[in-house]
């Protein structure tokens, strides 16, 4: 790991605390993700963090108050895009037909996208609406 990597990783890290406290597994290899997603079963929120505002301001906060819901995926992920890049690629690989984008969240089953929240209807939106979005999305699916 060069200078540059640990002091990001360095950075990073109250961020990946942050979903990692909530209850979020956090998968730093590309094996991790082809584990994960092989052996679970049920409907499972994927989180792509990242350093951006919009993580920060929205996701991340909007991902850990939707779990509040009466309804929730039964398993939670994360995966931090331009930290852990291969496994950020690897997961991006399983939300086929989707472009890829960070911050996003994915709610899944089985391994099948069932709903898909990308940057752009996080980032100008509020808190709110993102939680919303998201417990509309456990109504239907979990």
């Amino acid at each position: 790991m060069n200078a540059y990597e640990a002091y990001m990783k360095e950075i990073s890290q109250p961020m990946r605390d942050e979903l990692t406290e909530a209850g979020f597994t956090e998968l730093v290899t590309p094996d991790e993700v082809d584990e994960y997603i092989s052996s679970v079963q049920g409907t499972y929120l994927v989180v792509v963090n990242s350093v951006c505002g919009c993580a920060a301001g929205l996701a991340r906060p909007a991902a850990i108050k939707s779990l509040e819901n009466d309804k929730r995926p039964e398993r939670l992920v994360t995966v931090f895009a331009g930290q852990d890049r291969e496994a950020t690629s690897r997961m991006r690989d399983y939300l086929e037909g989707y472009e890829p984008s960070s911050p996003s969240m994915a709610l899944m089953k089985d391994g099948q996208v069932l709903h898909f929240i990308p940057r752009e209807h996080i980032e100008d939106y509020e808190v709110e609406e993102i939680i919303e979005n998201l417990t509309n999305a456990y109504e239907t699916y979990c």
